[in-house]
């Protein structure tokens, strides 16, 4: 059954590098405390690589393998609460290929994983692509009937994937990050961006806190099909809120026809 609104669940929070242990026990606590809130959420989003952090040299050794933690313990929250969780991404190892891949996890209500989504775009200036491979598949999924679409982070620069997924017809976009200072400006720019040319809901949840090298900004944000910003967190830990109309979206796009007006033949 189609559903015309969905409560989201930003977890806007920090992460001990490189221990998952610590990690995994304050997501699961950050989202017993979004699930008590007075109206519940329909779908709860971590931000990216939140089960290690950026402990990339250490990364074989502390990534998720077969990403067993990361799915055992969200397909039971999901199911027991009744509730989408988009597990952020997580770095999760492959125990036949020894690859570790910065993957999205989507766990629906009955607490399966209905879609996965592991990172394409590997960021040099963290020096991704020496640790990590890079996904090689859109990542797209569900939410009640409603299509939508993942990126992580670094992704966001690159808006032919988010036109990707709204041709497919998404409407919502989710995207987990680990967005440094003293790119505040261009989070902020991208993301409205992004929900404005694709007329589209962008749920983007960032980090906060610091690692050996980097201090996360946080600014978590929902953003509606206009780019106006519905919520936004601020530098400290939160869980940002809002309620989607998802009507609004074949609205926008009904009143400025941005995908009956392409001219792809002269884009290629």
């Amino acid at each position: 059954m189609q559903s015309q609104t969905l409560r989201i669940a930003l977890i806007q929070m920090d992460v001990v590098l490189g221990e998952p242990d610590a990690n995994f026990r304050h997501a699961v606590d950050k989202i017993e405390e979004a699930l008590s809130a007075d109206t519940k959420p329909d779908v709860i989003v971590l931000p990216e690589m939140w089960n290690t952090g950026y402990a990339l040299r250490r990364i074989r050794e502390i990534a998720d393998q077969d990403s067993k933690r990361t799915k055992r313990t969200f397909a039971d929250l999901a199911q027991r609460a009744g509730v989408h969780i988009i597990a952020g991404s997580v770095a999760a190892s492959d125990t036949d290929s020894g690859e570790v891949r910065n993957t999205i996890y989507a766990f629906d209500r009955q607490g399966e994983v209905h879609a996965s989504y592991a990172k394409t775009h590997l960021f040099r200036l963290m020096e991704e692509e020496k640790y990590l491979t890079a996904g090689e598949h859109i990542g797209k999924l569900s939410l009640d009937g409603q299509a939508a679409g993942m990126m992580i982070c670094y992704d966001i620069r690159f808006p032919e994937l988010a036109r990707r997924l709204a041709l497919d017809g998404a409407k919502i976009l989710f995207v987990p990050a680990e967005w440094p200072h003293p790119r505040l400006h261009h989070w902020r720019t991208l993301l409205m961006a992004r929900a404005i040319e694709n007329q589209m809901y962008v749920c983007s949840v960032n980090r906060v806190g610091s690692d050996d090298n980097n201090r996360f900004f946080g600014h978590s944000m929902i953003i509606d099909p206009w780019g106006e910003v519905l919520a936004e967190g601020d530098e400290e830990e939160r869980i940002i809120t809002a309620t989607l109309d998802l009507a609004q979206v074949d609205e926008v796009r009904g009143r400025i026809p941005v995908f009956s007006d392409r001219r792809p033949e002269l884009y290629s």
